[in-house]
């Protein structure tokens, strides 16, 4: 079973344009609505797949009704924490014309200390069924976070909650992919997360390198087991400290055209599945390679096209 966390999830909300007029009147049909976030996209990739997991995620307010409801009717497994600000709202304008989504992510309101305390008993109460454990996105501001750890409000990231997190998937004896930006995937590293999984910018502006090698470098020194590096239509990169100056790469020999909103989720899916099955590393940036370019065909996150098990056969692997 994979254990997924979102502690600042979003009520996604999905609108298709024919052609987006900046600054001008646009008609479009209702959009499409479902519980996200990253750590529930993830969770939707596995469910789809068949694989066993468990979402717990936070929930308040009237925007967390619809996003309760909506994960019910989708039969994913789940824990919802109640917490007294809105669930955040999430808006994507996906442009047909041009084929480029535009996203607007709201900022998720702070949480209290017993609200953080009761996120926690949650984990900890399903980590003795995990075989892996997510913790995906970005983390709610304005409020102190686990054993007092300042709360970043301008970037929405603290530098608490994930080492927190890391630490108690190793008490437990799981394996803990941590998918996160800034501080946060910094003390992510420090903590010996076994994989983390930013995007290039991510990774660059977080280390303050200038290429990926040296970047995901400076994670491993940190602690972290093992860095996998998103790059767009450059595919992937896995990194991993047992084996230092190594890099496994994976790409289609063309870039795909869609939307690539969900593409990250469904890697850190891929991965955690993985890392369930006990691929090795080749076998894994593979798989998250195939899904995450899979997503990229659909019109909404949390979904792979059928064609992953083709897209896998066509990747283009090298090894440095």
């Amino acid at each position: 079973m994979i254990l997924t966390i979102t502690p600042n999830p979003a009520l996604d909300e999905t609108y298709d344009v024919d052609h987006l007029a900046v600054g001008g009147t646009n008609r479009v049909p209702a959009p499409s609505v479902r519980a996200g976030g990253k750590g529930l996209n993830v969770a939707r990739v596995l469910h789809a797949e068949g694989r066993p997991v468990d979402a717990i995620a936070t929930c308040g307010g009237g925007a967390g009704e619809t996003f309760a409801a909506e994960l019910a009717a989708s039969g994913i497994e789940n824990t919802l924490v109640p917490v007294g600000p809105s669930t955040r709202r999430s808006f994507a304008l996906v442009d047909r014309s041009t084929g480029e989504t535009t996203i607007f992510n709201e900022h998720g309101g702070g949480l209290e200390a017993a609200e953080w305390n009761a996120l926690q008993r949650a984990v900890q109460e399903a980590l003795h069924d995990a075989d892996v454990v997510v913790g995906s996105g970005s983390l709610p501001g304005g409020a102190a976070g686990p054993e007092g750890a300042a709360v970043d409000e301008g970037a929405g990231h603290g530098p608490g909650f994930y080492p927190w997190l890391v630490g108690a998937a190793q008490s437990a004896g799981v394996p803990c992919v941590i998918d996160t930006s800034g501080a946060g995937l910094l003390a992510a590293a420090r903590a010996g997360a076994d994989v983390l999984k930013p995007n290039h910018h991510e990774l660059l502006e977080a280390t303050g390198t200038s290429d990926i090698a040296r970047g995901a470098a400076v994670l491993l020194e940190l602690g972290a087991r093992r860095v996998v590096v998103s790059s767009g239509e450059e595919g992937l990169s896995l990194f991993d400290g047992a084996t230092p100056g190594s890099q496994v790469s994976a790409r289609l020999p063309e870039p795909l055209e869609g939307n690539p909103t969900g593409a990250g989720d469904a890697c850190v899916a891929a991965l955690a599945s993985g890392l369930a099955e006990g691929l090795d590393a080749a076998a894994l940036v593979c798989r998250a390679a195939a899904w995450s370019a899979s997503a990229v065909l659909m019109p909404a996150a949390g979904e792979l096209h059928p064609s992953h098990p083709q897209l896998a056969h066509r990747l283009l692997v090298t090894r440095h």
